[in-house]
């Protein structure tokens, strides 16, 4: 992407700012020693200290030259251990995550029947009156492969409602109390940008998928602001547990963006959010428009920039908009879920407002629609070669006539690479051999010169950085298999899939000045972990562990005291 010289050219003056800062010598809050420091910066890309003075870094050297020149109020012995700039998750859902901890877990369940006993479970503790709401199914898992259906619930939880969401949020399975609440029957016709399943006799299923979910959803009690705010602080006690120091939130409406500052104000929030607000939320997104962005407010936790729509639903549930129709479904090209007028108008609105639009698009369908809105707002805008840095979330299935198009256009291609060692089992059969080539084409867009902020899209994946890095690297599963990597050509370097992590969820959020690599100047946001992830056998990525997570020059997870050990 032409932005990256940007970038480079950034190194260049952190290099002058490095021996400014160091002659300044003196005191510093706390001096990191004996490490494999991993900086990202070209001039000096490993050291072995640094020092922090409050909440940024003001020197990265050798022992001896950090020793010379600092004293400090805490001085921390990494024992050899590698330091990395703080992992950025740039696709993930805060209060999702949360919820998904404080709900019902589906994830790992093998079948229908063992997602039903595992409803038949929590109705011991479910209120008067209350809903039974769980995450995390995936029928590609189960015998079979189908769809669920209503009577497995209905066996086990005939008079609770139950709402059940799909592993990747664009499906939910319900029972016939929550149907009767809903007033939802045979008769309800399926809404625009969404499907109502129903079996060969036209009796409703259960499922629901893309729009058709708010048939259901609408009239179950939404969560208090307490509650809420729980699943917020649940997500960040989560993520500073696996090293991230940013997540680029999703879709968050004004009461979401309030608990945010509600927190930050009460000084309970050791954590940094990049925002993008939910087009979806008509009223948000307007009260956002007129008083403009905010740009890493609240010291640098908070900056709401970014504004999400959906072109598409998700491949898993046949909803992602294709080209052609799917190889195992035909007849069926998946769901548009915004129109072409609205987006554009959406984008010009962005552009003019200051915002960056983030637009989720999985199918090879829904990426070229993208692409072809962004470039004629850019046009209409007069907006073309400037840095406002539009996004597509996902851009899981591409076309080879889209590929190039990114770079050529300055758009952000913001992927996850464990979706697709979680997709690679069943996707083929989505696809077929051909268009299987244009899926999670890493390579071929970072050919094409593009960069690729890396995320999880957490809870539909676990927030853990190492599990997205392993997959990036590999193009394997857990268990390693298939043994040369599902189509390996498209695998990341290392140096690749740490920048994915750090520096380019960095640039995507316009923060790579403060942000994403270790030098002087720059927040004092990075994670010490137990092995380096740059050199030992992928395997033992899987089973490395972090540390401690450091955020504005402060500890904000240690694992020794977490696990009751000492702490440094």
């Amino acid at each position: 992407m032409k932005k990256t010289v940007a970038v480079s050219g950034l190194v260049i003056v952190a290099g002058v700012l490095f021996y400014s800062l160091l002659s300044r010598s003196g005191e510093a809050s706390m001096i990191l020693l004996n490490g494999v420091i991993y900086t990202l910066d070209e001039n000096r890309p490993v050291a072995s200290a640094l020092a922090i003075r409050g909440d940024r870094i003001v020197a990265v050297g050798s022992d001896r030259e950090i020793r010379s020149s600092f004293r400090a109020e805490k001085t921390i012995d990494l024992g050899g251990k590698p330091v990395y700039p703080g992992f950025i998750d740039s696709h993930a859902h805060m209060e999702g995550l949360g919820a998904a901890l404080m709900n019902l877990d589906l994830s790992g369940t093998l079948s229908e029947e063992e997602a039903a006993g595992r409803v038949a479970v929590a109705l011991r503790d479910t209120v008067r009156g209350g809903w039974i709401r769980g995450r995390g199914w995936d029928q590609n898992r189960w015998p079979g492969r189908g769809f669920p259906a209503r009577a497995s619930l209905d066996r086990v939880s005939p008079s609770v409602p139950v709402f059940l969401t799909r592993v990747d949020g664009h499906a939910v399975w319900v029972n016939s109390k929550a149907l009767e609440i809903a007033g939802v029957d045979e008769k309800t016709p399926d809404p625009p940008g969404g499907r109502i399943l129903r079996d060969r006799s036209g009796n409703l299923t259960g499922v629901f998928v893309d729009n058709a979910v708010d048939l259901v959803q609408r009239v179950i009690p939404p969560p208090s602001v307490e509650e809420r705010t729980e699943a917020v602080k649940r997500a960040v006690s989560a993520c500073v547990a696996c090293g991230l120091t940013e997540v680029h939130d999703m879709g968050v409406d004004s009461g979401g963006v309030a608990i945010y500052r509600n927190l930050i104000a009460a000084g309970r929030f050791p954590f940094r959010v990049y925002v993008a607000l939910a087009g979806s939320s008509a009223g948000t997104w307007e009260s956002f428009r007129k008083s403009g962005p905010l740009r890493d407010g609240e010291g640098g936790r908070l900056a709401v920039r970014g504004v999400k729509f959906y072109a598409d639903g998700a491949l898993g549930s046949r909803g992602a908009a294709l080209i052609e129709p799917y190889s195992d479904d035909p007849g069926n090209r998946g769901l548009t879920l915004t129109s072409r007028a609205e987006l554009l108008a959406a984008a010009e609105q962005a552009l003019d407002a200051g915002f960056q639009i983030c637009t989720h698009a999985i199918g090879d369908r829904a990426n070229a629609f993208v692409l072809d809105v962004y470039d004629e707002a850019m046009t209409l805008r007069g907006a073309k070669g400037r840095d406002v840095r539009f996004r597509i979330e996902h851009a899981q299935v591409l076309s080879g006539a889209d590929i190039p198009r990114f770079n050529a256009l300055g758009v952000i291609p913001v992927m996850q690479a464990s979706h697709c060692t979680s997709d690679m089992p069943w996707a083929i059969r989505r696809l077929g051999p051909e268009r299987i080539k244009g899926a999670y084409a890493w390579r071929s867009l970072l050919r094409q010169g593009s960069i690729i902020p890396g995320g999880s899209d957490f809870p539909v994946e676990s927030p853990n950085p190492l599990w997205g890095f392993y997959a990036a690297v590999t193009r394997q599963d857990q268990s390693g298999l298939p043994e040369e990597g599902w189509n390996p050509g498209e695998r990341m370097t290392r140096g690749e899939a740490l920048r994915s992590y750090t520096i380019w969820g960095a640039f995507a959020g316009f923060q790579e000045r403060e942000k994403g690599t270790l030098e002087p100047g720059k927040w004092a946001d990075m994670v010490v972990l137990t092995q380096d992830i740059m050199n030992i056998d992928p395997p033992k990525i899987l089973t490395t562990r972090v540390e401690k997570t450091i955020i504005a020059g402060e500890v904000v997870y240690d694992a020794s005291r977490e696990s009751g050990g000492p702490a440094q």
